[in-house]
């Protein structure tokens, strides 16, 4: 598959990230900028997954959530990897609010130029989404149902496992895995990718 170090950096990573939320809790200062920009970058493209291609809205609900993280970080219990899930789980949190205010339903749109961009060792979903320009990318993900494009924006973009991505959206961890499954394989046949 090609992905033989991806696990490895990931775990490194997520290390990386539990240690400095750690040190955070203390009362860091630094320690809390390294977690912002170990995390920021995949929960603003999980946002704009959810509420459309408007970056302003986007990076203004994750400002909200930031805020919320920050108040409540003493109060979290977890590794790395729970971190992500805690800080997408607010901001899906208020993504939704917003999302009532304006009276509409969450629309899977996102995968910009941010996503695109993420880090890493490039995995066969990335490889896809690579191989195409970003508009393409927002009508693809755009034509996704909503169950699946939340299972691959959190599973691909913010990087959570399926437990964590089911925690987040209160579903099971099976569920999680098979709408992230389907809507990549949708996207790969929409890509002529294997079937």
């Amino acid at each position: 598959m090609g992905r033989g170090g991806e696990p490895r950096r990931a775990r490194a990573r997520d290390e990386e990230l539990g240690a400095a939320v750690a040190r955070a809790q203390e009362g860091d200062e630094a320690a809390f900028a390294v977690a912002y920009r170990l995390v920021q970058p995949g929960l603003v493209g999980y946002l704009r997954g959810l509420v459309g291609h408007d970056g302003e809205t986007a990076e203004d609900i994750a400002a909200e959530a930031w805020l919320e993280i920050a108040r409540d970080l003493g109060r979290f219990r977890g590794d790395g990897a729970g971190f992500r899930g805690w800080t997408a789980t607010i901001a899906r949190h208020r993504a939704l609010d917003h999302l009532r205010r304006q009276k509409v339903r969450p629309r899977p749109s996102a995968l910009d130029q941010d996503v695109l961009d993420l880090p890493g060792p490039l995995s066969t979903s990335e490889q896809a989404l690579e191989s195409i320009s970003t508009g393409e990318a927002l009508a693809l993900i755009a034509g996704l149902p909503r169950d699946q494009a939340e299972a691959v924006l959190l599973r691909v973009v913010v990087g959570l496992d399926a437990g964590a991505a089911a925690r987040v959206l209160g579903k099971r961890p099976g569920a999680v895995r098979t709408a992230a499954y389907r809507g990549l394989r949708r996207l790969a046949r929409q890509l002529g990718g294997p079937r």
